[in-house]
């Protein structure tokens, strides 16, 4: 099952997409996809849904976050070997953990916008982990069972303001636009197994990531069970991956975002994102 948020910024409503790539509105099902909406019991209930018995969405609305209300928005760092090597650093031997801001939060076709003096600004395609179920000191298992889904995100970066200006990752990661979110929010069932997914990135047609989740060091359920050792993840909360190798700051010369460029991406079975760049 794909779900989504789709309308204007601040306004969007709930949808599903149906078999045939439409848009299905839910609004009369739920009031938004948010952490209320992807209990298990509350994702059943929705599957056993008809969707020919949802009003069909006309037109071609804008996508919003596949997401609303994230409480958390946490990511993980150097999480593929192939990537940390091009950043010259080593795999760390426990997750390096670093949060977005909430408000850096788009949608997967929204403008992303480089910070006032930026010269850095960097791309990343991650895979992203959607809890649906609130877990604490969570096994494995337990953490399998409480994500609700996967997305794909890009984890926009300001590469000066993250490694340069000192202290932690934050500065340069929750920048305004920096997190677009979706454009689906795709079930773990209809996912399978999500450590097999190809994942890619271009900017301006030039394919510069190509890799796949298969190559992730700390795969999905273990990052969930680690960071639940140390607080409580709730539904809604946003988790975010790591990227395979291929990152702007990786390029011989480095190569970073500038006004004017697309960048665009995916991940098998999760769909595509195109950004627009512009200039804060």
């Amino acid at each position: 099952m794909k779900l989504l948020r789709y309308g204007p910024t601040g306004s969007e409503r709930p949808g599903l997409l149906d078999t045939q790539g439409r848009i299905r509105d839910l609004s009369a099902i739920v009031p938004d996809i948010t952490g209320a909406a992807l209990s298990p019991a509350n994702l059943a209930a929705l599957a056993a849904i008809d969707p020919e018995t949802l009003p069909l969405v006309e037109g071609d609305p804008r996508i919003g976050a596949c997401v609303g209300q994230v409480g958390k928005f946490l990511c993980i760092g150097l999480n593929y070997s192939d990537h940390a090597a091009e950043s010259g650093m080593t795999v760390p031997p426990e997750p390096v953990l670093f949060t977005k801001a909430t408000s850096a939060i788009v949608g997967p076709n929204d403008t992303v916008r480089i910070p006032r003096g930026s010269t850095k600004t960097d791309w990343e395609v991650e895979l992203g982990v959607v809890i649906g179920t609130a877990v604490k000191y969570a096994d494995e298992a337990e953490a399998e069972a409480a994500i609700a889904g996967y997305c794909v995100i890009n984890d926009v970066s300001e590469r000066e303001y993250q490694l340069e200006r000192h202290g932690t990752w934050d500065k340069g990661k929750g920048c305004d636009t920096f997190g677009p979110l979706g454009p689906w929010l795709v079930t773990a069932d209809e996912v399978g197994d999500a450590t097999a997914l190809g994942m890619w990135l271009e900017v301006n047609g030039h394919r510069y990531q190509d890799g796949s989740s298969s190559t992730m060091v700390y795969k999905p359920a273990f990052l969930v069970s680690y960071l639940s050792q140390f607080m409580t993840l709730h539904p809604g909360d946003v988790i975010s991956t790591g990227t395979p190798p291929g990152v702007g700051m990786g390029q011989k010369p480095p190569v970073y975002l500038k006004a004017g460029d697309v960048i665009r991406l995916g991940i098998d079975k999760l769909g595509e994102q195109r950004q627009p760049v512009e200039a804060d």
